[in-house]
């Protein structure tokens, strides 16, 4: 009986091509579920790690617009207001608009993710306000999750592990 299996496992070997023998699927399964279930429980301990960071990072409008990156990006045209903020003389509100930008946060660290983002919402909103023919973006609030946060000098940012995004929600006017 063993020299009739040591025959049959000596056919199933397939030398010239190093095929696995036939009596490998067995083995071959078992390894592959344990590998699945490892590879599984790897997953998901790691993304609950990544679901559940949301940080809250305030950063300063002023900050915002003197990154030398809105000097590319923004071209002065159009103003921004946060609510509370003294503004100019308002001459006509048009309507208002939500801008929610989100950006990679891999490698970057929170503040210029933050900033990253804002700056992208602000771009934005100078985009649209020169549609609609406005020159400002007045009453800004942080609209996270459609929750609005006022500050007359700071920006609500979320940061994630993986995502940091910043939601603004504003108005858009002609000052003088």
């Amino acid at each position: 009986m063993a020299l009739r299996r040591l025959n049959w496992l000596v056919r199933q070997i397939d030398w010239q091509h190093e095929q696995i023998p036939l009596f490998f699927p067995i083995l071959k399964r078992h390894f592959m579920k344990k590998a699945m279930l490892l590879l599984s429980l790897f997953v998901a301990a790691y993304a609950t790690q990544a679901a559940a960071r949301d940080d809250i990072v305030n950063i300063s409008l002023a900050d915002v617009l003197a990154m030398p990156e809105a000097e590319g990006k923004l071209d002065g045209s159009v103003k921004f207001f946060l609510a509370g903020q003294k503004t100019p003389k308002i001459v006509q509100k048009l309507d208002s608009d939500v801008s929610n930008q989100k950006t990679n946060g891999v490698g970057k660290s929170d503040e210029f993710g933050c900033k990253w983002a804002a700056l992208s919402a602000l771009v934005q909103f100078q985009k649209s306000a020169k549609e609609r023919g406005a020159n400002a973006v007045v009453d800004l609030v942080s609209y996270y999750k459609k929750n609005e946060t006022r500050s007359d000098t700071t920006i609500e940012c979320h940061a994630g592990s993986f995502v940091i995004g910043v939601a603004l929600k504003g108005n858009y006017a002609k000052i003088q």
